[in-house]
């Protein structure tokens, strides 16, 4: 592929900068901030703009700094590959947080069509070992690794600095090279044990000796084997206990968690007479919290392991429903006129089915809690154009060093 030099212009949504190509295409660029000028090789060649790998910074930015992990984005003349997993370790954290601000504005202004988002300040996190949860592929040796940037192939590492001091003290001391048909490796942070998941598409069982104290879980094609321990750890969120399964999807930031539980307390008008739907629930985790406040709660989720930990976590509340199926089958069949909805949706953001069922609801409250900016984006203007007003937006820093943003907003009818 070609090189070039481009000086960048801006940030944009995936940890990479816009530049112009000397043809006048957008090219995007990882690793890099506005003002440089770098040397840059093309990665991605299209009709109508471009990627490019960083090969040489020529002219840096004042606020660049060295990565703190040598697998960040390690200099192009060692011929180094770079992790995957950071995005910003070349940038001070405060300015991360400014780079995400403006991000969001810009989807909702450019895919929402909002003139003025309501954003307010961003809820911030330890930037490092904040991780309760990380997750290794493994390379054809056997060594615990990323995903090489842009690529599928494996990056054997030898630190980390996002997990957890606790899960940073276990990983290495992981022998995975006597086991065939391993492809990832989970570790989980709990409140007592921790747990390794064992992910394998061999359909025997793993065998695994392991000197360590520690749950150990090998899922495949043939289920879920419990090799050691237990088959789920309990987490602490606000000083309640609450159960994850293995094949339950587990929140990573337990401090920003916390942080989103108190925001919904905090802006959701919840009275003893309100009905709220939490939608895609999982375990529970937010319903835990809101069910003391309301009079009727249901909760949707098509995960079985998902909703047998939330029928566990929420066992003591008598007005609390549980439905496990996909959340567009359920909705259109709810009684109309619930005060509230929550929604938690996975990065895909809400199916059309849904949006439309939510409409035809017509809650009072809608409370959205978002994990890509784009798709919270393209589902806003669609809620807009459906006779709702965004209210207020929160984003949330759950993954610092990373592009990634969270964010909760809630909105009205007009």
């Amino acid at each position: 592929m070609p090189t070039e030099t481009v000086t960048l212009e801006q940030h944009v949504y995936g940890g990479e900068c816009l530049a112009r190509l000397s043809d006048k295409r957008a090219v995007f660029v990882p690793y890099t901030l506005p003002g440089e000028t770098v040397d840059i090789r093309l990665t991605e060649d299209k009709p109508r703009y471009a990627r490019g790998e960083l090969i040489k910074v020529i002219h840096s930015a004042p606020e660049r700094i060295q990565p703190r992990c040598p697998h960040a984005h390690p200099p192009a003349e060692t011929k180094a590959v770079a992790c995957g997993g950071c995005h910003y370790q070349h940038i001070p954290y405060e300015i991360q947080l400014q780079i995400k601000i403006d991000v969001l504005r810009d989807q909702l202004e450019r895919i929402g069509k909002f003139s003025d988002p309501p954003i307010r300040p961003i809820i911030t996190s330890p930037p490092w070992n904040y991780r309760n949860q990380i997750q290794f592929h493994i390379s054809p040796e056997g060594q615990p690794g990323y995903l090489v940037s842009g690529s599928s192939a494996t990056l054997p590492i030898r630190e980390c600095h996002l997990p957890t001091e606790t899960i940073n003290e276990i990983w290495p001391l992981l022998d995975m090279e006597s086991i065939p048909g391993l492809d990832r490796i989970i570790l989980r942070g709990g409140l007592n044990d921790d747990q390794l998941i064992l992910q394998s598409s061999d359909p025997q069982p793993i065998e695994l000796e392991l000197d360590l104290p520690l749950s150990v879980v090998h899922i495949g094609p043939g289920g879920l084997l419990v090799l050691a321990g237990d088959d789920h750890i309990i987490i602490e969120v606000q000083q309640r206990l609450l159960r994850v399964s293995a094949e339950s999807y587990c929140h990573t930031n337990t401090h920003i968690t916390e942080k989103m539980v108190a925001h919904l307390i905090e802006n959701l008008p919840l009275t003893p007479h309100t009905t709220l739907i939490d939608a895609y629930c999982g375990t529970g985790l937010f319903s835990a919290f809101l069910a003391p406040h309301v009079g009727r709660l249901i909760g949707i989720d098509n995960s079985s392991s998902a909703c047998e930990d939330f029928e566990i976590n929420l066992d003591e509340y008598d007005h609390v429903e549980l439905y496990e199926a996909p959340v567009e089958t359920v909705l259109p069949e709810l009684d109309p006129g619930p005060g509230i909805i929550l929604v938690d949706p996975p990065r895909s953001g809400l199916a059309r089915q849904t949006l439309d069922a939510i409409l035809a609801l017509g809650p009072d409250v809608l409370a959205y809690v978002s994990s890509d900016p784009a798709t919270l984006a393209r589902d806003a203007k669609r809620l807009t154009t459906g006779g709702y007003q965004l209210q207020q937006i929160t984003p949330f820093d759950r993954s610092p060093q990373t592009y990634r943003i969270e964010s909760i907003s809630f909105w009205g009818k007009i």
